[in-house]
C-alpha cells in the first residue's frame, strides 16, 4: 500500500512538517476553498502542490500531492437542476488541469447534502480518548424534534421514536444547539456547517428524488466524466455513503457491495472505480469488507482504513469510531486481501499495483486533546493508526 496522509491545506493544525515525521509517502488534499461547480485552475493546483512540497523553513518536504480528495460533485449535478450542465463541463476542465499537474487519482462522492453525519464529535471513551460517534436515538431527536422534518417519525422504529422523545426532553438548550451543529457540520475541510433553515431548504430540493432517480443522475454524470478521465489517465473512485444508510429522508445509493457493482457495471471503465472506506462501509453489519476487497479489488483505486464499533445488533444503528485494529472490521483480514490484490496487479504488470491508502480518522489522544483539530483528524491518533496498519501490512507482505 502507498501510505498517504490527508491534509486540509495551510489552516490544518497538522503541518506538512508533521506529515513528514509520520513517515507518510504522499499527501491527499483538495482545494477546499473553491466553490462547488467551479473550475480548479492550474494556478490554484500548482500553489497547493508547492505548499505540499515545502516545509515551514522553505526546504523541500519530499512529499507530493498524490490523491485528490475530493473534487466535489455539486448539488446541481446530483439533482440535475440549474447550472448542472455547466458544472459538468467545469468538472471535465478541472480533471484536465489535475491530470496536467501529474495527479492520477481523484476521490469524490455522490451523497446528497452532507458528506458525513455524526451526533457527537468528541465522544469520551473510558481511556480518556475522544472520538466521533453516531447515536441513532440522538439523531432521531434531532430529526424529529429539532429539525422537525415532516414525516421524520415514520423513518424510525417505535422504540427509537420513544427514546428520541425522552432524549430531547432531557436536553438543555445548549445541548440541542450542539447536536444540531454536530449533525449539520457539513464537509471535511469546511469552515462552517449548515444552519437549520439551510438544511430544510436542501431537503426540499431533494423532495421527489428517489434512490432510482438519483442513481440515474449518477450514471448520467459518469457517462459524461469517465471517458474524459480514461483519456487523461485519471482514476476516479467514489467514496461510500457515511453512514451507509438513509438519513433525513435523503436517498442513499452507495452503501453496499450491490450498490458498487451496479455503478461499476453501468459505466465499465478502468477509470471508474471505488474508494474502499472500511469505516463508512463497516457501520453496516451486512457489509463484508474483506469479501468486498476480494471481489471488487481490481476497481479499488483508493483505500481509507479506519474501524468502527457497532453498539447494537441492528443492521442500522449507533456506532463509534474505534481504534484501527480494535473494532468490528477485521482489519487484518482486509489488509490480507489488499496485499493479495496488489500481488495480482504486479503479476499483471499494472502501473497502479501499489494502491494509495490513508489512515482514516482516529481517536484524539495525548496532545490531540489539547487542540481543536478538524473532527476525526487528530495528528497523534492518526499516527498511531498508521503505525498499526503499517505493521500489519509489513507482516503480511512478507508472507508467501
Amino acid at each position: 500500500m502507498r501510505q498517504t496522509w490527508r491534509w486540509f491545506g495551510p489552516p490544518d493544525l497538522t503541518t506538512i512538517d508533521d506529515v513528514v515525521q509520520t513517515g507518510a509517502e504522499g499527501v491527499v488534499t483538495a482545494l477546499h476553498h473553491v466553490p462547488y461547480g467551479a473550475v480548479w485552475t492550474p494556478q490554484e493546483i500548482a500553489l497547493r502542490q508547492q505548499q505540499v512540497a515545502t516545509r515551514r523553513d522553505g526546504t523541500p518536504s519530499g512529499l507530493a500531492w498524490e490523491v485528490v480528495e475530493s473534487l466535489p460533485v455539486s448539488e446541481a449535478i446530483k439533482q440535475q437542476e440549474g447550472a448542472w450542465r455547466e458544472h459538468i463541463a467545469n468538472y471535465k476542465t478541472s480533471l484536465q488541469n489535475i491530470a496536467a499537474a501529474g495527479i492520477e487519482v481523484v476521490c469524490y462522492n455522490f451523497m446528497p447534502v452532507l458528506d458525513w453525519s455524526r451526533t457527537d464529535l468528541r465522544h469520551r471513551l473510558p481511556s480518556g480518548a475522544t472520538c466521533m460517534r453516531f447515536d441513532i436515538n440522538d439523531f432521531a431527536a434531532f430529526d424529529i424534534h429539532i429539525l422537525a422534518r415532516p414525516g421524520a417519525v415514520e423513518d424510525f422504529p417505535e422504540s427509537v421514536v420513544a427514546m428520541a422523545a425522552q432524549r430531547f426532553g432531557a436536553m438543555s438548550e445548549a445541548q440541542r444547539l450542539a447536536i444540531g451543529r454536530n449533525v449539520t457540520m457539513g464537509l471535511p475541510g469546511a469552515t462552517a456547517g449548515l444552519t437549520l433553515d439551510e438544511m430544510r431548504a436542501h431537503l426540499i430540493a431533494y423532495d421527489g428524488i428517489t434512490p432510482d432517480r438519483l442513481r440515474q443522475h449518477f450514471v448520467d454524470f459518469l457517462s459524461e466524466i469517465v471517458p474524459v478521465a480514461e483519456q487523461l489517465g485519471v482514476r476516479l473512485c467514489c467514496h461510500p455513503d457515511d453512514p451507509p444508510f438513509a438519513l433525513l429522508g435523503l436517498p442513499r445509493i452507495m452503501s453496499t457491495e450491490a450498490d458498487y457493482q451496479t455503478i461499476l457495471a453501468a459505466v465499465d471503465s478502468p477509470a471508474n472505480g471505488m474508494t474502499l472506506c472500511s469505516g463508512s462501509l463497516g457501520a453496516r453489519s451486512d457489509n463484508d469488507l474483506p469479501g468486498m476487497m476480494r471481489r471488487l479489488g481490481s476497481k479499488v483505486h483508493f483505500i481509507h482504513l479506519r474501524n468502527v464499533k457497532r453498539e447494537t445488533a441492528a443492521q442500522f444503528g449507533s456506532f463509534f469510531e474505534a481504534e484501527h485494529l480494535n473494532g468490528d472490521v477485521d482489519m487484518v483480514a482486509l489488509i490480507a486481501e489488499i496485499v493479495a490484490e496488489e500481488r495480482s496487479r504486479k503479476a499483471q504488470g499494472r502501473s497502479d499495483a501499489s494502491i494509495p491508502m490513508r489512515p482514516d480518522h482516529g481517536q484524539d489522544i495525548l496532545d490531540d486533546l489539547n487542540r481543536s483539530a478538524q473532527p476525526g483528524y487528530p495528528t497523534i491518533g492518526r499516527l498511531k493508526g498508521l503505525a498499526e496498519l503499517r505493521g500489519v501490512f509489513a507482516a503480511l507482505e512478507r508472507q508467501q
